[in-house]
């Protein structure tokens, strides 16, 4: 059965490494599925999977098995707080880009058969500039760059949106900032970036907000929950929240490009290309 309406893509991607990309993914899908959002959390970090991890879950079976045609995409789905389903991926799965045309042609048919009334596709990235992160990226409606007040991830985040903007036409870049001491060092780190992007990349970027430095956070990692469930009421878990609100009222997509198997199918493409 093919999705009847259409869903919202959010890649969430960083220009490198330890800046809680992850954590902002799991948090905010299970935000939204609390809030009554159907919601499906992709782990795209096909070489270090660890979204299964973060939350508990024990998978038997994951991306690689439905490539190879031994699972469907929902047989492999995990069943995450509030209802949110984790489509889990393993660590040692080749790139995007060095799939088999029989795996690509296996992966388009197991997403546009998914059936569901599904409101929101968030596909969590590796981070860096990889042909796997750019390929997720220019197949979603909307990118979100997580970024922390570090001199590497505010260059590496930079490197990222000018790649993006100046070789793919990418034109709009959410951002969070992650781990701040306040609102002010959010914003103060969201114009940092802005200053660079307005002098040399034509690109509009949207600051979603601010995430604060929270020791509830490194806590609930311990516990393998999302913060937001293990401490619903800490100042992580209530900046997670504001911020499903904000994705929450983006308008939905009408196009073609909403849809799932239009994703997939756009994502095969890009690697395709790239891997010529």
């Amino acid at each position: 059965m093919v999705n009847p309406k259409p869903v919202r893509v959010i890649a969430v991607t960083s220009g490198k490494g330890g800046v809680g990309k992850t954590n902002v993914s799991v948090n905010i899908g299970v935000s939204l599925a609390a809030a009554g959002k159907s919601v499906v959390l992709l782990d795209a970090d096909l070489g270090l999977a660890n979204i299964d991890v973060l939350l508990g879950l024990r998978p038997v079976m994951n991306l690689s098995h439905v490539m190879e045609g031994q699972a469907t995409l929902e047989e492999i789905m995990l069943e995450g707080p509030e209802g949110l389903k984790v489509v889990p991926a393993a660590s040692g799965i080749q790139k995007m880009a060095e799939l088999s045309p029989a795996e690509n042609a296996g992966i388009i048919q197991a997403f546009s058969e998914l059936s569901g009334n599904m409101d929101t596709l968030i596909v969590d990235t590796a981070a860096g500039i990889s042909d796997s992160v750019i390929s997720f990226a220019r197949a979603s409606q909307e990118v979100v760059v997580v970024v922390c007040d570090e001199p590497a991830s505010i260059t590496d985040a930079y490197a990222l949106i000018k790649l993006m903007s100046q070789e793919y036409g990418q034109r709009r870049f959410r951002i969070i900032s992650n781990m701040v001491r306040s609102v002010q060092e959010g914003r103060n780190l969201f114009a940092k970036i802005t200053r660079v992007t307005d002098q040399y990349l034509d690109v509009m970027l949207d600051f979603m907000g601010m995430v604060p430095f929270d020791e509830h956070v490194r806590k609930a990692v311990q516990r393998q929950k999302a913060v937001v469930q293990a401490f619903p009421n800490c100042n992580a878990s209530v900046a997670f929240k504001n911020i499903a609100k904000k994705i929450d009222i983006w308008p939905m997509p009408n196009r073609a490009e909403g849809h799932l198997e239009f994703f997939v199918e756009r994502l095969i493409q890009y690697s395709a290309v790239e891997g010529m």
